[in-house]
């Protein structure tokens, strides 16, 4: 469509054609003027209807500029005739009309169509009067003055008032630009903070990190994501979503920084990989595998320095945008201070626990050491007290089985004792050793020979298989292991149960197998029963003890540079092995 002014035009044109049509009816015009008069103002009421017609027809940009080059030359037609058939009066202000067609070049096409117009209406002007009544020269020259500087004026008016338009225009559409950023920018950052406060939603790890992957897979979708934090000098998987969550690099997982993607973030640098099939870091094999191809990594920063970072893999190669990196870089940052707050709530958490399990272990050494003291001192006391008593009274036979009892739980107390002792030295470090060469085969017979002769119920079968090579070691020490762990098998196997010790050569080292036929062990506990004061919890119920000596046996055994574990399956029994660097 034509421009409003357009439209303005069309209606001073029909204003115009009845204001000449009531002149020149009104005028006494000589015989010969009067047709071309009424012939001049038809033509402009013919070029009104015509620019009425166009003002209600869309025109491309191209076709509106010619159009209004043609309303103009048409404008300035009528102009000229309006003047030409009133040239006969000397003084005519009808000349005056000749301004108006410069006026409209000037203001629609600036300084240029000023300048031309007026040209044009002033040359037509002088050839009228030169054909007419005469040419004045005087009358002329002002009125080409005139009729030039109204249209380089009125053309620099309007192209200065086109340039400040335009300016302003520039100035808006850069303010409009200007909010659309900020706007975004406002956006970003609640989106950031609405992921950074489900994460810090709760300070459960898998509640939290729950939370936090529902709001970032609408932000920023992803086929896996993975938070991984500095642990010394490994890289710890903090918690992982998506796809191989559980089986690649699962929560728990710890690699060596070094030549990882996340010694590259460390410097504080968002890592876009937009193909990661160039396979730069040992990860990606795996990442490949799980069918993904393209990772942004953002480090996690806490002030200046980078506590981890967060990733997210897609499974088409460059698949993030500027708005996403943008926003998980921000996001890097905000999740920074609700992963420190988790990670320092876990580490508190599981110090809590552990100083409320070892209190409760000591509180239950208290109890055992109480028990474990008062039974045999019961004994001895009542013994003692019975033959000091009834001495005369007593047979022969009766005095030594007393004895013999005295005996028997003064030695019970002795161990007890010596293993509280030994605990404290190991943990002192003045746990003493006397390195030797060591025949192990010797040491095997000799713990079982005295294990068959000290009980009758449970019977003790070692087997040696092949030659055992001496070792580099304290005998007594390892007499005490081998002692302690037949010991326990026995009194975990039923009676007519037997008890198995094996020992055997490979690998550059000795490995002795002692496996009971008692009820097992629970996986649970199969870590925990190397702790100070531990005890199984096993079907029947616990035997007594201390709990000190497998915590013994292993420092023991991990002091020759060697190791004791547990094994126990869905069959009955558990197996202690006992291994040591064969060789001087």
């Amino acid at each position: 469509m034509l421009e409003r002014p357009g439209r303005w035009l069309v209606l001073l044109r029909a204003v115009l054609v009845l204001v000449g049509a009531v002149a020149v009816g009104f005028t006494d015009f000589p015989p010969s003027y009067r047709p071309w008069a009424w012939a001049v103002v038809g033509f402009f009421a013919a070029v009104t209807v015509f620019s009425g017609a166009l003002s209600a027809i869309e025109l491309g940009r191209i076709d509106r500029v010619r159009a209004r080059v043609l309303l103009l030359a048409l404008d300035a037609v009528a102009a000229i005739g309006f003047v030409a058939v009133f040239s006969y009066q000397s003084g005519e202000p009808w000349r005056a009309l000749y301004l108006i067609p410069i006026a409209a070049a000037a203001l629609r096409f600036g300084l240029v169509g000023g300048a031309v117009a007026g040209v044009v209406m002033t040359g037509a002007t002088i050839a009228i009067d030169d054909l007419g009544p005469g040419l004045q020269w005087q009358t002329a020259f002002a009125r080409v003055l005139v009729g030039m500087l109204a249209g380089l004026v009125v053309g620099r008016l309007r192209d200065t008032a086109n340039a400040e338009r335009g300016r302003a225009e520039s100035r808006a559409a850069e303010a409009e630009r200007l909010r659309d950023e900020l706007g975004h920018r406002v956006d970003v950052l609640e989106t950031a903070n609405r992921c950074a406060r489900a994460l810090g939603s709760s300070l459960e790890l898998d509640e939290a990190f729950g939370a936090f992957i529902r709001e970032l897979r609408g932000l920023v979708p992803f086929e896996r994501t993975a938070i991984v934090l500095v642990e010394d000098e490994t890289a710890t998987t903090m918690a992982t979503a998506g796809r191989g969550a559980g089986e690649v690099f699962p929560p728990g997982n710890a690699d060596p920084i070094q030549g990882s993607l996340l010694e590259r973030v460390l410097d504080g640098k968002i890592v876009v990989r937009r193909d990661i099939t160039k396979r730069e870091y040992p990860a990606d094999e795996q990442l490949l595998a799980l069918g993904l191809r393209s990772e942004l990594v953002t480090p996690l920063l806490l002030g200046a320095r980078t506590i981890g970072m967060l990733s997210l893999s897609r499974e088409q190669p460059d698949a993030f945008s500027e708005d996403e990196i943008e926003l998980v870089a921000l996001l890097g940052r905000l999740v920074a201070t609700a992963v420190q707050n988790i990670r320092a709530y876990e580490a508190e958490r599981r110090r809590v626990e552990e100083l409320a399990r070892l209190s409760q272990l000591r509180a239950d050494f208290v109890s055992l050491v109480s028990h474990e003291l008062r039974s045999p001192m019961a004994a001895v006391i009542g013994a003692a007290r019975t033959l000091q008593d009834r001495w005369r009274m007593l047979s022969a036979a009766q005095r030594e089985s007393f004895l013999a009892l005295i005996g028997d739980e003064t030695s019970r107390l002795a161990e007890l004792v010596g293993d509280v002792l030994d605990t404290s030295r190991i943990e002192a470090g003045t746990f003493s050793y006397r390195f030797e060469e060591v025949d192990l085969g010797r040491v095997v017979d000799e713990a079982v020979e005295t294990a068959v002769l000290a009980q009758q119920e449970v019977p003790v079968v070692a087997s040696v298989v092949g030659r055992i090579p001496a070792i580099r070691g304290d005998r007594a020490r390892l007499r005490q292991v081998l002692g302690n762990l037949i010991e326990n098998a026995v009194k975990y196997s039923p009676e007519g149960g037997e008890v198995r010790i094996s020992a055997a050569a490979a690998n550059g080292a000795v490995r002795i197998a002692v496996r009971d036929a008692g009820p097992g062990i629970p996986p649970e506990q199969q870590t925990r029963i190397f702790e100070k004061f531990a005890r199984a919890e096993v079907e029947g119920g616990s035997k007594p003890g201390s709990g000190l000596g497998l915590f013994i046996a292993r420092s023991i055994a991990e002091a020759h540079g060697g190791s004791l574990d547990v094994s126990s399956g869905a069959e009955p029994g558990s197996t202690f092995t006992l291994t040591l660097p064969a060789g001087r």
